[in-house]
């Protein structure tokens, strides 16, 4: 706007702003923030990418107090010199939600311009600066061959402090306030694993899922990753939400507000749903694959367990998970001998031989679905330069009719089969899963535990059985394989 129109507006400055590492964390926030001013009349605005532009310019035009954002957006609406962001050096109050991941080097470059351009001379001296993270003080030493180059320090929880208030331009003496536990995680988190074979991970999974079924965040380190795991968990009437980078901002949200309404759902993240969110009542969180930093290990346990509810983190260790997890509990000074969970493995034949269908059903509807964006690609380009297209220049059916009907006809068998499995109850003690499916309700004929026989009960008769009898074996579990050490 300009500054005429500008004068229309009543003479409200920009008292806080909050910046937070991500869209969806940045929603929940300004929901909190929205439900306090409430009662004070305030008016707040969300900026954040993914949305509109030019819906959050008229926000800023209506003056508001308040603004939550990601650095990104923010960063583009000031270099766009909007007339409500001209004054942010006079901030009251600067909040820098979950801080430590948000100055990592090498991530979020628009932060450092702004914290730079917020922390100037002419930045209002009586700035109540806060900063928050579940992992502030907690400190992993870098790699020995790092360690051994000149002027390289190794870090401790004083130093890490102190490198973190210099990056955010935070004056004088900080108050500390640390509540964190010396194992970082809550007293109310139950932490297990599975050794297992990588290519194990989706029958331990599937087990899981099917045996417990409840309110269930799992955790991948890529967005390749989820992608199929969730084709392969729809082809067996498990239908995830999923939540990753690449997908689109509405869509994200939706997943989520759905993820929380539903009690028994299973949502297939990335660590974009790490972080901050308040998600009621997960009862587990499961590791697919181990994260790659002690911080990471923290943010995906502190999803269930939350407001003093019991909850269930569970990781499946492969052999090339071995040197994380083992980095992981030595930084948290944790024991790395955490239970192993407890596995019925007369379960386990069913079990592979309904994913090993699935696996191929999965890898076939992928092929097609890639060979039709790529039927559609060429057909468009095509079009565009006005040519005809060779048959041999396709994908799939139309360059090789007769594979293409041996390939149908085999995913019919497939098919036939893994519904007649999946019509069988996998667990005979009663009825199961609630999970919704491809028709919309619940698969039949399949078995689910008593609530006292959740997850966590299970594990927890498991180690009271350990102490009565310490000389007894453990569950019958995978050994890792001796590649791991």
């Amino acid at each position: 706007p300009t500054s005429a129109t500008c004068k229309a507006y009543p003479k409200r400055p920009l008292l806080g702003l909050v910046l937070t590492p991500t869209r969806e964390l940045a929603v929940q926030v300004k929901q909190h923030v929205d439900a306090v001013a409430r009662f004070t009349g305030i008016k707040t605005a969300i900026l954040v990418g993914g949305m509109s532009t030019q819906k959050q310019q008229r926000m800023l035009s209506r003056r508001p107090e308040i603004v939550v954002a990601t650095p990104g957006r923010l960063w583009e609406l000031i270099k766009e010199k909007h007339y409500h962001l001209r004054n942010l050096r006079q901030l009251r109050c600067l909040v820098v939600d979950e801080a430590d991941r948000m100055v990592e080097k090498g991530h979020f470059a628009e932060l450092s311009q702004l914290l730079e351009m917020l922390s100037d001379s002419q930045y209002n001296p009586k700035r109540q600066t806060l900063v928050f993270s579940a992992t502030l003080t907690l400190v992993h030493q870098a790699p020995a061959r790092i360690l051994h180059k000149k002027h390289t320090k190794k870090m401790d929880k004083t130093a890490k402090l102190d490198l973190l208030m210099q990056k955010i331009g935070m004056r004088g003496k900080p108050k500390v306030i640390d509540l964190t536990r010396n194992e970082a995680t809550v007293e109310t988190l139950t932490e297990t694993k599975i050794h297992c074979e990588t290519d194990e991970k989706d029958f331990y999974l599937y087990y899981f899922l099917m045996q417990y079924p409840g309110r269930s965040l799992v955790f991948a380190n890529s967005i390749s990753c989820i992608k199929r795991l969730s084709g392969l968990l729809k082809v067996l009437d498990i239908m995830p939400l999923t939540l990753h980078a690449c997908m689109h901002q509405k869509q994200r949200l939706r997943n989520l507000e759905q993820f929380a309404r539903l009690e028994d759902c299973v949502l297939l993240a990335t660590d974009v749903a790490a972080r901050g969110l308040d998600i009621p009542k997960v009862q587990h969180v499961i590791h697919y694959q181990v994260p790659r930093t002690s911080e990471i290990y923290v943010h995906r346990s502190g999803r269930t367990a939350r407001a003093a509810n019991e909850g269930l983190s569970l990781m499946l260790i492969g052999p090339e998970d071995v040197i994380n997890f083992k980095k992981i509990y030595k930084t948290l000074k944790k024991d790395e001998d955490i239970p192993l969970f407890p596995v019925q493995t007369k379960y386990m034949d069913v079990v592979k031989e309904r994913i090993r269908l699935a696996r191929q059903i999965e890898k076939s509807e992928y092929r097609n679905f890639q060979a039709c964006l790529h039927n559609s690609w060429i057909e468009q380009a095509a079009a565009a330069l006005e040519i005809e297209l060779e048959e041999d220049m396709y994908k799939g059916g139309k360059a090789d009719q007769q594979e293409e009907r041996r390939r149908q006809k085999q995913m019919k068998v497939l098919k036939k089969e893994l519904r007649h499995l999946l019509s069988q109850p996998l667990f005979t003690e009663s009825q199961k899963t609630k999970y919704p499916t491809q028709s919309g309700k619940p698969p039949l004929l399949v078995s689910a535990p008593s609530k006292s026989k959740s997850a966590l009960s299970c594990l927890s008769k498991q180690q009271q059985k350990k102490t009565k009898k310490p000389k007894e074996p453990q569950p019958e579990q995978p050994q890792p394989s001796t590649s791991a050490n």
